[in-house]
């Protein structure tokens, strides 16, 4: 892939969208990950207003750092592009102090409640400033592994980087000159609170669940790693796949609406 003219591409489609849509830009949550930074410098590329937003909670210092990094470096280079930060962990505090005791203690649903959290205040901040709220998610998490948080980084107006693989993502944020800190750390969602990776979550890297996305071959001969790396992509695709397909609707036969 031509990623120079891959990136440009989607710079052109943002700026379309955003202008059939007569709004006046994009909103991203920057997590200190390469999918938000490739995204927000995709979105800041378009020339129209790209508001970052960094919304810690109980974020790792890193991770906080890095966030803060790369907002720093694309306001430097853009002059469209503001920031905010928003401190969600008083917030996420006072709802677990609402929430009943088994709900608190289920970590997965606590994890999401974070990054819902989130989508909620962008959509607050992106309806005041008439912003867009661009997704994150690549072409693995959205279409493959269903790695997002339903109704949390999955709730969203737009996704320019679903297309692109995780490898992809990384060698376009290479070619736009994001910083080395996020293009060296290791993908996390950062919905933990501790220091545990996609791989750790996942079972498997990005570059072997490409690999079982597109493998339609023969398996008699696959050794002991590819087949377990294929039966993790399979279940994770079958058990996340309410996230990736359109709400069922239940619809009522006709006789039933004319009785």
């Amino acid at each position: 892939m031509n990623y120079l003219k891959a990136s440009q591409h989607i710079t052109a489609w943002l700026n379309d969208y955003c202008e059939s849509a007569r709004l006046s830009g994009f909103i991203i949550g920057i997590s200190g990950g390469i999918d938000s930074a490739l995204t927000s410098t995709l979105c800041a590329a378009t020339g129209k207003k790209t508001l970052l937003v960094n919304m810690p909670i109980r974020q790792s210092n890193s991770e906080y750092v890095r966030a803060s990094n790369h907002i720093a470096d694309l306001k430097k280079r853009f002059s469209n592009v503001e920031s905010f930060e928003i401190n969600l962990t008083s917030i996420f505090e006072q709802m677990e102090g609402t929430f009943p005791k088994e709900t608190v203690e289920n970590q997965l649903a606590m994890a999401n409640t974070r990054a819902r959290l989130r989508m909620t205040t962008l959509y607050a901040l992106g309806q005041t400033h008439a912003c867009l709220v661009a997704g994150t998610g690549n072409k693995i998490e959205d279409f493959g592994v269903g790695f997002f948080t339903k109704y949390g980084d999955g709730g969203v107006d737009l996704s320019p980087i679903a297309d692109l693989t995780k490898s992809d993502v990384k060698l376009m944020a290479q070619e736009l000159s994001v910083i080395q800190e996020i293009l060296d750390a290791k993908p996390t969602d950062g919905l933990w609170g501790d220091s545990r990776t996609d791989e750790d979550q996942l079972g498997a890297s990005y570059p072997e669940l490409e690999w079982a996305m597109e493998f339609n071959g023969d398996e008699t001969n696959l050794c002991e790693r590819d087949q377990e790396v294929l039966a993790i992509y399979r279940r994770l695709n079958r058990i996340n796949k309410h996230k990736m397909e359109p709400i069922p609707v239940c619809f009522i036969p006709q006789e039933i609406k004319l009785a």
